[in-house]
């Protein structure tokens, strides 16, 4: 199934708020607002409004600033519609002013008749650009929907995966109690953003902060735990594979060797859990959470321990333990 298309009307729409409002508003060409926005990049047209159309991006949003409204006023002063009538036979997105500037009246009227949206906001057109392109960054991101739980311990993005049934809501309920905050049950939407950042939301932001446990049925973990429980969204970085026991399996006893899989492109550790009666998962999944802080600032456990040993045998010390102090047979 196809992605539905992006258009001026859902960049208008977007819930956005703080750092991240864009404070648009359309001031006309409404007809236009179904324009579909293809490329997640951004273009000053001053060079086009001049007459100089090569290389012109028209299927980029177009940003006029305070020089490129200053041009208008000077197009408009000298009665010269032309340049104005060739910039619009450009199929672009949309116009957006910064500044909240104000387009002249012949731009405005070709625009209605060119059925192209005229946009404008309060922030500076450094700011709105920065912004928008944040905006871009996340909605024209690679993305899919995985089958897990995904959690915030100690400030880890650790995404809960298994077969249904090994226990993936009860382990996140119980890293709820202990005080980690739920991010997402049963359905998981990742982007890639930036290239390299896995990002992970519920894919339904209604029901993303419900859990489903056998047995007690659905549960509103932030009604139950508060707001402080729950989060939007956090970056997966590490996923933690929930299995069944199986006694003919070798598990990674020392964890020497980095296992990763491979999510829109980018690299995720992953470690594989055993589930069997007895082992305190939500304890292992916090020591998880500090053993890979400990690696971002660049400690490996495993890795220190191997070199330890190694020093102690080369030393000659293990040699002697090994055989006694008696060298006689």
């Amino acid at each position: 199934m196809a992605d539905k298309k992006f258009t001026v009307l859902d960049l208008l729409d977007l819930e956005l708020s703080g750092h991240d409002a864009l404070d648009l508003k359309c001031i006309a060409g409404r007809r236009g607002l179904p324009r579909a926005i293809t490329v997640p990049e951004l273009n000053r047209p001053g060079l086009a409004l001049s007459g100089f159309y090569e290389s012109f991006a028209s299927n980029r949003v177009q940003v006029f600033g305070r020089g490129e409204t200053a041009y208008l006023q000077k197009l408009h002063k000298e009665k010269n519609t032309d340049s104005i009538r060739n910039f619009f036979r450009s199929q672009m997105p949309c116009c957006i002013f910064t500044y909240n500037l104000e387009p002249t009246e012949d731009f405005r009227r070709i625009a209605e008749e060119s059925y192209c949206p005229l946009l404008q906001t309060s922030l500076t057109s450094t700011e709105f650009s920065n912004r928008i392109i944040r905006v871009f960054a996340n909605q024209f991101a690679p993305h899919q929907t995985l089958h897990g739980v995904l959690v915030e311990v100690y400030g880890i993005g650790i995404l809960l995966a298994g077969h249904s049934g090994v226990g993936k809501s009860e382990t996140a309920l119980e890293l709820v109690e202990r005080g980690h905050r739920l991010v997402a049950d049963d359905i998981i939407e990742i982007r890639c953003v930036n290239g390299n950042i896995i990002l992970g939301r519920g894919a339904n932001t209604v029901i993303s902060h419900h859990m489903e446990i056998r047995g007690l049925g659905i549960i509103n973990i932030s009604q139950l735990y508060g707001v402080g429980a729950i989060r939007d969204q956090k970056e997966v970085q590490l996923i933690v594979q929930l299995e069944d026991w199986n006694s003919s399996k070798a598990y990674d006893r020392l964890g020497t060797e980095s296992k990763y899989k491979e999510l829109l492109g980018v690299k995720v550790p992953v470690i594989e859990i055993p589930v069997r009666p007895g082992r305190n998962l939500p304890i292992i999944i916090e020591a998880a959470a500090m053993n890979e802080r400990l690696k971002n600032m660049g400690y490996n456990s495993a890795k220190d321990f191997n070199q330890n040993v190694l020093k102690w045998i080369e030393t000659g010390e293990a040699q002697t333990v090994y055989n006694g102090n008696d060298d006689s047979y």
